[in-house]
């Protein structure tokens, strides 16, 4: 190999090691939750069914259940078929009969029945079951055998029942249910909880809430933003105090000011609702967090308030970043204060525009905390944003496959988004520090 080949092939290893560890931890920070919020979509998983919370990829029997609720539904059977009347004493010992059959054909397994004997062992001494020793799995297509012919055993109880045949009716078919429940079936679903999603009117009324509340807040915030950082950039007396003050709002932590609007908006003491009602904006104070047509405005506000000064900290870096020169050239030129900030102020300041803009709409997307914590998401859902809804389905319904499949949606929402800035905005921004 030629020396300057060979150079050239030591730096390019020597590159790509240097890179390596950010890509690491790319990986490790970015994309893992991502992937792991999708594989977890693709599964009915949900925490408060104890039959689905956790994934299983085939078929498998609880040990512990079935151990404790099969002798029980024999000694039922046995006990109805002892103490029947009216002939219904042969469907009682036929339905014993395949009841022992579904559990001699589990048994018949050597690994099952070594799995039974040893749950079998500690439940006798008084012990708890390990998690390992619980499941055990099962062949797909026995399991849903087994599952049919049980399915079949509870129909007939319950056709027992309806003749007045059985003694106690809700006890036999109740625990035939329950030694139903020992089967844990796959619960992988696929891409299903996308298509529900996408078919019900729940979520894009939750995209549509908050691509109301991202276009509008962001616009104002914008406009009061540039509004304050020309403000700011100007000589005056006092200027520091008033920049540390305008920055309060945005140091307070969202959740905190979620509390105070709150209490602003309250209708019985709110100062706002008071001045509002007052002025004869609204026709009753207590319109502001339960009128579904104006808490949405009265989200906005809150966090124009909140946020506005944040963008006037990011424009007013830009505007101090622009040569005093050039607006003395402006005004020589004879241009009037209209012109320079046309020409001159807008142009310079359209990178810092756009970077503070992408900031804000992709914040504004992900909006979480300032209105769980003011509505709630209410009054009927009108201001819930989908990422609440993500999290309502997740932690409140324990919901995690479609809570997760939630997760992914907004990424892939704030990924089209930045996508957009990147290609149509930001492209002028680096065209300019490339030029």
């Amino acid at each position: 190999m030629p020396l300057k080949k060979k150079n050239q092939w030591k730096e390019g290893r020597a590159a790509y090691a240097m890179i390596l560890p950010a890509v690491l931890i790319i990986a490790a920070v970015a994309l893992w939750p991502l992937l792991r919020s999708f594989w977890i979509s693709l599964f009915d998983l949900r925490l408060n069914d104890p039959t689905r919370n956790a994934i299983h990829y085939s078929y498998s029997v609880n040990v512990e259940q079935y151990a404790d609720r099969l002798p029980g539904l024999l000694r039922t059977v046995k006990r109805e078929a002892g103490n029947a009347r009216d002939g219904a004493s042969p469907g009682l010992s036929v339905a014993q009969k395949k009841l022992e059959a579904v559990s001699g054909e589990l048994e018949e397994d050597p690994a099952f029945r070594e799995r039974l004997a040893q749950v079998n062992g500690l439940l006798d001494a008084f012990s708890p079951v390990p998690q390992e020793l619980r499941f055990i799995p099962v062949d797909n297509a026995k399991a849903e055998r087994l599952k049919a012919e049980l399915q079949g055993i509870r129909k007939e109880l319950i056709g027992l029942k309806a003749d007045g045949s059985l003694e106690r009716p809700d006890e036999v078919i109740g625990l035939t249910s329950a030694l139903l429940d020992t089967f844990q079936a796959p619960n992988f679903v696929g891409l299903s909880h996308y298509k529900d999603l996408m078919s019900g009117r729940r979520l894009w009324e939750s995209l549509g809430n908050t691509l109301f509340f991202t276009v509008f807040a962001v616009a104002l915030e914008m406009l009061l933003g540039l509004l304050i950082a020309l403000l700011l950039n100007r000589t005056f007396r006092g200027r520091g105090l008033v920049r540390a003050a305008v920055l309060i709002p945005w140091a307070t932590p969202t959740a905190v000011s979620a509390m105070i609007w709150h209490y602003l908006y309250d209708g019985q003491n709110g100062i706002v609702a008071k001045l509002l009602y007052e002025a004869g904006l609204i026709s009753d104070m207590g319109s502001l967090l339960s009128s579904g047509s104006m808490v949405m405005g009265s989200v906005i506000m809150a966090d124009v308030w909140k946020t506005a000064p944040f963008v006037a900290l990011l424009l007013l870096a830009g505007l101090q970043n622009i040569p005093a020169s050039l607006y003395e050239a402006a005004w020589v030129d004879g241009g009037s204060r209209w012109k320079q900030f046309v020409h001159v102020t807008v142009p310079l300041l359209k990178p810092a525009f756009f970077v503070a803009l992408m900031f804000r709409t992709l914040d504004a997307f992900r909006v979480f905390d300032l209105i769980y914590v003011l509505t709630g998401g209410g009054p009927a859902n009108s201001t819930e944003s989908v990422s609440i809804y993500a999290y309502k389905t997740m932690f409140s319904e324990l919901d995690f496959g479609k809570g997760s499949a939630l997760s992914v949606i907004v990424f892939v929402c704030v990924l089209l988004i930045s996508m957009v800035y990147v290609k149509w905005l930001g492209a002028d921004v680096v065209g300019r520090r490339a030029g």
